[in-house]
């Protein structure tokens, strides 16, 4: 998969780890993943998905802070997350909102395979042991998505390795960036009000 690498998301490392400020930093990252993912759907269809969608990225925060402590790097800790987004909006049938097509899901989970594995984790099943026990709020799926799926909002092409793109455009594949030695929580998004990608 091919994902962004900046400051903002150390940041967001930074504050999902740190006591007190995680708390907030996990609402508000629930709150921007919502917003950016309900942008890619129709419009008529975005309401009647956003409590899934906070209720679901609620639950892989914790997954990528279980990441993390596994010793994945920040952009394999994030990609994993993403990952299992890919699994739910294919399962839902929201191909719309996919960032990788449906037939790269299985290389993707073989990549994560051990991590997936020990969490419960399949294509099946997104969340694995990080399902909340309340569950996760049901939406409406769309199957009908699949049988003429365009993936349009998905770049196929990078199920072998995590590709970064930094600020400067370069893309470095397998793993991330230099993790900058100071970070400061508060540059996070969403904690500084500021939109960012994901």
């Amino acid at each position: 998969m091919k994902i962004r690498q900046n400051i903002r998301h150390w940041a967001a490392k930074k504050a999902l780890t740190t006591p007190v400020v995680g708390d907030v930093a996990n609402d508000k990252l629930v709150d921007l993943h919502t917003s950016i993912f309900l942008n890619k759907a129709d419009e008529d269809r975005r309401e009647e998905r956003r409590d899934h969608l906070d209720g679901f990225f609620d639950a892989t925060m914790d997954a990528y802070v279980a990441a993390l402590q596994r010793g994945f790097t920040e952009a394999e800790a994030r990609e994993i997350t993403h990952v299992q987004a890919n699994f739910d909006f294919f399962n839902h049938g929201w191909t719309e909102m996919m960032e990788i097509p449906g037939d790269e899901l299985e290389a993707h989970y073989r990549r994560y395979e051990t991590f997936f594995t020990d969490h419960g984790i399949t294509i099946d099943d997104p969340l694995g042991a990080f399902r909340p026990a309340a569950g996760v709020p049901e939406a409406p799926e769309t199957p009908d998505r699949l049988e003429t799926a365009e993936y349009e909002n998905a770049l196929a092409g990078f199920a072998d390795d995590v590709y970064v793109e930094t600020d400067e455009g370069e893309t470095v594949v397998g793993g991330q960036t230099e993790e900058p030695d100071e970070v400061d929580p508060s540059a996070a998004p969403g904690l500084d009000e500021d939109e960012a990608s994901a």
